[in-house]
């Protein structure tokens, strides 16, 4: 492998002279800084193409490659034979210097795995973070280490191995108290033989793959055996076994039904932090799901940080399998699917599935990955950080007083049906959903948000005003979702009710800008700040609430028109209907004698009932 080094300079006609020079063969390149840090590391099937782009008009550039340009004083690659080649390179590289401008798996240097000695006389299971090649089976890597604790507390109440790191020689005198309380087979007093307590390390590695039938298999023919050898202590021993297994099992049982395995990943971003979610099916089971942290995703779009998660995450995986759902699309998808297969030693497929069953379990993952960086990103705010970030607003957006109470506002008119609106309110930077509240609009101006957003807010200040309780408090800042025109719609009700004292603000989700009356570009707030994290707080939970009523509203809506299909059928008797049977699946299936007893509900109506359902 050969290696050059360029050095580039300000100017930009010596950069294009230093460019000229890049070969156009497949390598690794590295950007430093004018103090040697390496600050990020690429691979390309072209090495002159690829970092031309770097340096092409700034005007044409994300802002990140901009930073990064200017940042850049020397340029240094590695030649390799392949793209291939150059892509595990790339992975080792970022792994080792893990470059400020690159996407990082957060803490990714050191990935705990769970161990199981099986090169051992009497195997062990421990966490660990050194991954070597000793002739042990090892699983992982898992997120963090409460995720490797919380699979061996799993296996240890299951499964009976020895958790101390004695030597066994069988000749102790005395047992651990594990053993006294059925938490080892004692190999250490010679309770067990080794050819058992090897059986039941295989136990545990068939489990940990997802193979827990065959485990139970093998526990029920034992039970059997012993039950007719009339060793009913260890027949009940393995039958709690079994149960124990049973129940885990059903744990893991999914609502779609996927045949073989695979990793179903799903991604949230947020400002300069991503979320990736993977969940784990073996055998059609939710054998285990983990969270992982992406950093330095400002500016990305989600195809790249899914593409580097994907590199850096099975770059050390323990297990690659054959099918791996993704949420969006990879770059490089053949090349990178060429390097799984090479790593699993089998075929690997990237799908990003568009209709049935794996869509819905892709969309499951994403939903849970949302979530789950809200609860992230809301014990990462800590109450000093949030008290110095509404101080922050106040600076920023000129506020009379910092913002103690946050009111945000969403509209939601999915596909043009019924619209609604909603309200969610921050209590010193901390959502207090008591006071949350939720309009359906009344004007059919479900085709305009400005007008909708006008009618939520007129209603909601007018109740203020007639009002005690929740709805009489004044807010320190009202935030609606969107940019200029929501905020000027926002601004007209103020105008309207004499509401000059109430601070507003627009948040437009394209670049997280904020806007606030009388200046025309966005407020300077910068994207790692808490300030804007607070915001973005708000406008979230109030675009989950909306959506959460509309769908509601919707699920009503379809129970409705069924019901109201049926002639003879009014909102009297259709109430009646659904207090006493709870669904229109429920009334479907139930007897006609039923329905007929159902009050207001005539033999005929019940046979006309019966007759649309």
């Amino acid at each position: 492998m050969l290696q050059f080094t360029i050095r580039l300079v300000v100017e930009q006609y010596q950069i294009e002279e230093q460019l000229a020079v890049l070969p156009r063969s497949p390598g690794v390149y590295l950007f430093k800084d004018n103090r040697k840090t390496v600050i990020y590391v690429g691979k390309a099937g072209n090495l002159s193409s690829r970092v031309r782009s770097y340096f092409r008009s700034p005007a044409s550039l994300p802002e990140k490659q901009r930073r990064l340009a200017a940042a850049t004083a020397e340029i240094e690659f590695l030649l390799t034979d392949s793209e291939q080649e150059a892509l595990i390179l790339e992975c080792n590289l970022i792994k080792e210097y893990q470059p400020r401008f690159n996407i990082s798996l957060k803490d990714n240097k050191s990935f705990p795995y769970l161990r199981v000695g099986i090169n051992e006389e009497w195997p062990g299971i421990h966490a660990t973070r050194r991954h070597t090649d000793d002739g042990a089976r090892y699983f992982g890597p898992f997120a963090n280490a409460g995720s490797v604790r919380k699979t061996i507390r799993l296996l240890r109440r299951i499964f009976r191995f020895r958790s101390c790191s004695k030597s066994i020689d069988g000749t102790a005198t005395r047992p651990c108290l594990n053993y006294q309380i059925q938490r080892c087979l004692g190999p250490c007093i010679g309770a067990v033989t080794r050819e058992e307590y090897r059986r039941l390390i295989d136990q545990v590695i068939l489990f940990l793959e997802g193979r827990q039938e065959l485990v139970l298999r093998d526990l029920k023919r034992r039970m059997r055996a012993a039950s007719e050898r009339l060793q009913f202590e260890k027949a009940a021993s393995l039958r709690d076994q079994i149960q124990a297994i049973e129940d885990v099992m059903e744990g893991q049982r999914i609502a779609v039904k996927l045949r073989g395995e695979q990793d179903v990943i799903g991604v949230a971003q947020n400002g300069d932090t991503a979320l990736v979610k993977v969940f784990f099916i073996r055998n059609n089971r939710l054998t285990g799901q983990d969270s992982f942290i992406m950093e330095g995703v400002s500016d990305e779009e989600p195809g790249q940080v899914v593409t580097d998660f994907v590199k850096q995450y099975y770059a050390s995986a323990s297990f690659i399998p054959p099918l791996i759902l993704l949420q969006h699309p990879t770059l490089d998808l053949e090349l990178l699917c060429q390097w799984l297969a090479q790593r699993r030693g089998g075929k690997v497929l990237l799908q990003v599935p568009r209709r049935g069953a794996k869509k819905k379990l892709v969309d499951s993952v994403v939903e849970t990955a949302a979530r789950s960086l809200e609860m992230e990103q809301a014990r990462r705010l800590t109450p000093e950080a949030i008290d110095a970030g509404l101080k922050e607003l106040k600076e920023r957006l000129g506020l009379p007083a910092v913002p103690s109470r946050i009111e945000c506002y969403d509209m939601s008119n999915l596909r043009g049906s019924t619209a609604v609106g909603s309200m969610v309110v921050l209590e010193k930077g901390r959502p207090t959903p008591a006071q949350y509240r939720r309009f359906r609009i009344r004007t059919g101006a479900s085709a305009d948000d400005c007008a909708m957003m006008q009618e939520t807010l007129m209603r909601r200040f007018k109740k203020g005003a007639a009002s005690q309780g929740a709805w009489a408090h004044t807010p320190d800042l009202v935030l609606v979702d969107g940019g200029k025109g929501q905020l000027n719609a926002a601004l007209q009700v103020r105008r309207l009710l004499g509401l000059a004292h109430i601070p507003m603000a627009g948040l437009a989700k394209e670049n997280e800008d904020v806007f606030v009356p009388g200046r025309p570009s966005p407020v300077d707030l910068p994207k790692d700040s808490i300030a804007l994290q607070i915001l973005q707080r708000a406008r979230d939970e109030a675009h989950r609430v909306a959506i959460g009523y509309h769908r509601r509203l919707r699920r009503r809506g379809t129970v409705a028109s069924e019901l109201d299909a049926v002639p003879g059928i009014g909102p009297k008797r259709k109430r009646a209907l659904l207090r006493r049977f709870g669904s229109v699946r429920a009334v479907r299936e139930a007897p006609i004698e039923e329905l007929r007893a159902t009050e207001g509900i005539t033999a005929a109506l019940a046979d006309r009932i019966k007759q649309h359902l």
